[in-house]
C-alpha cells in the first residue's frame, strides 16, 4: 500500500530506486527546527482566521513544540525513509493527534513551506556565521594591536616594496571581514525581508488566509507579492553564498600568508603547536595544515555557487524537482564557512610573530629607496628626476653589493649634491614607517586609529544584532 501523503492520485509503491533517490530527508532533517517554526506561525493564522478552529490550532502549535523538544533532546528519532522532513514532521503530528493533524496543510504546499524552511535555516546560520566572523576580527585586531609596530617589507608582485607593519598587514583582512560582515547581513536581511509562506504550490490559494500576518510572526517585513516568485526563487540563497565565497577568498588570501610567512623562507611567524601538524617520516617538519585547508576549502564554496547558479540557469516557473538540489550546495557552503572561522580564530590568536625576523627581511631589498626619492623631493627636486637618480643608486648598491643604508655620504653626492648627513635618519625603516602617518597608512598612530574603528564596528554591530 502506498504510505505517502501524496498517495491519492498513485496505484503503486514508488520504487525503492526511485524513492532513495528522491528523497532529500538526509540533508533536509536539519530544518526540523525551522519547519515546525514555520507550520507553528501558519497554524496560528489558520486559526485566527477561521479556517480552522481556534482549538484546533492550539491542539497543533502544541504538539509542534512537543515534537521539536522530542528530537532536539533525543526521544524522537527522524526517520530516514521519509521523503523528506515537511512530511516526516506532518506523520508523527498526525500519528498523534488524528485528523486534526491533517488540517495543518490547509492553504498551505511543500513548495512554499521548503522556501520558507530554507530561509529560516540560512537566517539562523548566517547569525552565526557573522558571530565567528566577529571573533575572527577581534583575534585579528588584538594581535595588530600588539604588533602595530613591529617593521616587516610589505609586497607588490611578492618582491619587497615598502616597510610597513605588521599589525597594518594585519588590519587589510579586517578590512575584508569587516566588509564581509556588512556583505552577508545585506544578502541575510534582503532574503528575510519576503515571506514565501501562503504562496502555496504556485498560483495562490482560495482560502482566506492573512500572509502578512504569518510574516510578522516569522521576522519578514512582508509577504511575496508574486506567488510563482514566491516558490521558485532562489535568489537568496545564491546571493548568500556569493558573499560566503567572497568570505572564503579572504580567508584564503590569508591562509596563503600564514603558509608563506610560516616557512623557513620567510619565518615571520610560527604558529602554535595545537594548530600544527607533523610528518609521518620528517621529525622536523611542523606543517599548516589548516590553513592549507582552509586554502583548498575554498574551491568547495566557489563549487556549491557554481552549483546554484547552474540549477537555477534553466529552470522555467515555478517549482522544479531540480531545485531541490539547492540544499546541499548551500548547506555545504554554511558548514565549510563556519568549519574555516571556527579554526582561523584561535590559530591566530596563538601564533607568534617573529619580530627579528620580520625587521632582518625589511633590511634588505632596498625597501627605503621610495623614502631616499622623498628626501631629494624634499630638497626641491621634482619627484620624477629624484626617482630617476635613486634607480641609479640602487643599480649602483646592486652591483657593489651594498645597501642604501651603508653607501658614505660622498658616495651619494656623486649623483645629487643635495643629499646631506640628515639622509640616513630620514630613511632608516622606523623613520620611513613612523612618517606614513596619512589615513589608513602604516604608522603605528595610523594602525591605532584602524583598530579604534575596527572595534567601534564590532561594537555598534554588537548592539545592532541584540
Amino acid at each position: 500500500m502506498n504510505n505517502k501523503l501524496w498517495a491519492g492520485r498513485f496505484s503503486k509503491e514508488l520504487n525503492k530506486v526511485a524513492d532513495d533517490f528522491n528523497s532529500s530527508i538526509p540533508f533536509d532533517s536539519r530544518m526540523y527546527s525551522q519547519d515546525i517554526r514555520g507550520s507553528i506561525a501558519h497554524a496560528t493564522m489558520l486559526g485566527m482566521q477561521g479556517i480552522i478552529t481556534i482549538d484546533e490550532a492550539h491542539t497543533i502549535i502544541n504538539e509542534l513544540v512537543k515534537i521539536e523538544e522530542d528530537i532536539t533532546e533525543g526521544r524522537l528519532e527522524i526517520d530516514m525513509t521519509a521523503e523528506d522532513v515537511h512530511m516526516f514532521v506532518e506523520s508523527v503530528l498526525t500519528e498523534r493527534i488524528g485528523d486534526t493533524g491533517k488540517k495543518l496543510h490547509t492553504a498551505r504546499s511543500r513548495n512554499d513551506q521548503v522556501a520558507l524552511d530554507v530561509r529560516l535555516y540560512l537566517k539562523d546560520e548566517t547569525d552565526n556565521i557573522i558571530e565567528d566572523i566577529c571573533s575572527l576580527i577581534e583575534a585579528l585586531t588584538d594581535k595588530a594591536d600588539e604588533y602595530k609596530d613591529a617593521i616587516m617589507p610589505g609586497y607588490t608582485h611578492m618582491q619587497r616594496a615598502q616597510p610597513i607593519t605588521f599589525g597594518h598587514h594585519l588590519m587589510a583582512y579586517v578590512s575584508m571581514f569587516m566588509r564581509d560582515i556588512e556583505r552577508i547581513s545585506e544578502a541575510s536581511a534582503r532574503m528575510m525581508s519576503a515571506s514565501p509562506l501562503g504562496s502555496c504550490a504556485l498560483a495562490g490559494t482560495t482560502y482566506n488566509t492573512d500572509r502578512q500576518r504569518t510574516a510578522d510572526i516569522l521576522g519578514f517585513q512582508y509577504p511575496c507579492r508574486n506567488s510563482l516568485d514566491g516558490v521558485s526563487d532562489r535568489d537568496f540563497a545564491i546571493e548568500l553564498c556569493a558573499a560566503y565565497s567572497i568570505a572564503m577568498m579572504h580567508i584564503s588570501r590569508l591562509s596563503e600568508e600564514i603558509i608563506l610567512w610560516s616557512s623557513w623562507e620567510f619565518k615571520f611567524i610560527e604558529l602554535d603547536d595545537s594548530f600544527s601538524t607533523g610528518s609521518s617520516i620528517m621529525p622536523q617538519k611542523k606543517n599548516p595544515d589548516m590553513a592549507e585547508l582552509a586554502r583548498g576549502k575554498t574551491g568547495r564554496v566557489y563549487g556549491d555557487l557554481m552549483t546554484l547558479l547552474t540549477i537555477m540557469k534553466g529552470t522555467p516557473l515555478a517549482y522544479n524537482k531540480d531545485m531541490q538540489e539547492d540544499k546541499e550546495a548551500i548547506f555545504d557552503a554554511v558548514d565549510t564557512l563556519k568549519a574555516c572561522l571556527g579554526v582561523f580564530a584561535p590559530m591566530i590568536k596563538t601564533m607568534r610573530p617573529i619580530r627579528e625576523n620580520m625587521y632582518a627581511a625589511a633590511q634588505k631589498g632596498f625597501i627605503n629607496a621610495t623614502d631616499v626619492a622623498d628626501y631629494l623631493v624634499g630638497k626641491g627636486l621634482p619627484f620624477r628626476s629624484a626617482y630617476k637618480i635613486t634607480g641609479q643608486l640602487v643599480g649602483k648598491c646592486v652591483a657593489e653589493g651594498k645597501v642604501l643604508d651603508n653607501l658614505s655620504l660622498d658616495e651619494y653626492r656623486e649623483f645629487s649634491e643635495l643629499f646631506d648627513e640628515d639622509l640616513y635618519g630620514f630613511i632608516s625603516l622606523e623613520s620611513c614607517v613612523s612618517r606614513r602617518t596619512s589615513y589608513g597608512g602604516t604608522s603605528p598612530e595610523s594602525v591605532a586609529s584602524q583598530i579604534e574603528y575596527a572595534r567601534e564596528f564590532l561594537d555598534a554591530f554588537k548592539i545592532d544584532e541584540e
